[in-house]
């Protein structure tokens, strides 16, 4: 009698269940890495003269400072498992686990992330349906306006007409909890509207993008950061036979400068900026999965190496 119960309970469990499916896919990488930034900027006291009227002493200023790393070689590898699913009403459903070992650098940042834990890790479970887009994942979703915000752990997706729309909470409780974004495109015009609270106010941005053609596009952007002036920044790209230039300028006197060549799998940037601090790739589709990669930057840092996808 107890065998027909659980055969009758996995009857109405799976009754409204049309499809399910799981992939599993795996990457690995190696190199060598010399002077990258470390992940975790170390506050350290610095002294500093007193801003008391009548007082000469000094007083110990925490501040955070960049620090790097020595010589050294990475190599890490990870299994990704992803669950989809549809269920007979419409509505389909996902998530994913990893499972990550090993040293990691991120070579878009230059910075040495260090030693994974080893361990397996829940990433988002989202539901999908004519409702929109809900996903879960516990402070494993950026927020809307700026990925260095906190992170949230539920958001909201849809689309009204030609407009689409996300909302994104944390639950600590922390001033930048929750966040926004708007898009709307229309005519070779796309507009986009971000937004996130923070312990000062409201910070915000709006940029309108707009091709020109099918080589050459522009962008205008307006930051406001709560609390403290707003930035405009142009941003103007092109690409032409594998050619890629990016040039961008700001009212606060920063700019980037940004090249790009590819050709048959394989590419090379540089890019510089206001500070003359600049940065140098190179990656190479060696095939089967396999890619190489270099960078250098005006802090000396540096890395070579392989990646693998399975």
């Amino acid at each position: 009698m107890k065998k027909l119960l659980i055969a009758s309970t996995a009857l109405v469990a799976t009754a409204g269940m049309a499809s399910a499916d799981i992939t599993i896919s795996g990457h690995a990488a190696a190199g060598i890495y010399s002077g990258l930034g470390n992940a975790d900027a170390v506050t350290v006291a610095v002294a500093e003269v007193a801003a008391v009227p009548g007082n000469a002493g000094t007083a110990a200023v925490a501040v955070s400072a960049e620090t790097f790393s020595g010589d050294g070689v990475y190599s890490n590898a990870g299994v990704d498992f992803t669950m989809t699913g549809a269920t007979d009403n419409g509505i389909s459903f996902s998530a994913s686990v990893n499972i990550d070992a090993g040293t990691e650098i991120d070579a878009g940042d230059f910075e040495l992330d260090g030693a994974d834990g080893g361990t397996a890790g829940l990433g988002s479970v989202s539901m999908t349906g004519s409702f929109g887009t809900l996903t879960f994942d516990d402070a494993g979703i950026d927020n809307l306006y700026n990925g260095d915000f906190t992170a949230a752990d539920v958001s909201y997706s849809t689309t009204v007409g030609a407009i689409s729309l996300s909302v994104a909470h944390d639950t600590s409780g922390a001033a930048d909890a929750n966040s926004m974004s708007a898009g709307y495109t229309a005519s070779g015009m796309a507009f986009t509207l971000a937004a996130s609270e923070a312990a000062a106010g409201t910070s915000s941005s709006l940029s309108v993008a707009y091709a020109l053609n099918d080589s050459v596009s522009v962008t205008g952007k307006t930051d406001q950061v709560a609390g403290a002036e707003s930035v405009q920044t142009i941003t103007a790209s092109t690409t032409l036979n594998g050619v890629s230039v990016a040039l961008s300028s700001a009212n606060n006197s920063t700019w980037d400068v940004d090249l790009g060549y590819t050709a048959g799998g394989f590419a090379l940037t540089y890019g510089v900026d206001e500070t003359d601090g600049w940065t140098a790739t190179a990656t190479s589709a060696l095939g089967g999965g396999a890619t190489f990669a270099a960078g250098v930057d005006s802090n000396d840092s540096m890395y070579a190496g392989v990646s693998f996808a399975f």
